[in-house]
């Protein structure tokens, strides 16, 4: 019994893990703000390029 116990104690007290759940962490959220800088800038782009097309095709 004092084995597990003793397992249990190390277990706990081992921060590799967390370290790793954080990094996910992080590495999605830098996703998550990279997608939707990618999404604000296309909409931006298609804009510009949708006033050129008109521009062009009314000259």
């Amino acid at each position: 019994m004092d084995n597990i116990s003793v397992v249990f104690k190390k277990f706990f007290k081992e921060e590799d893990g967390v370290t790793a759940i954080e990094y996910g962490l992080i590495a999605a959220l830098i996703a998550v703000v990279i997608i939707a800088a990618v999404r604000t800038v296309g909409t931006n782009l298609v804009t510009v390029f949708n006033q050129i097309a008109s521009a062009l095709a009314s000259a």
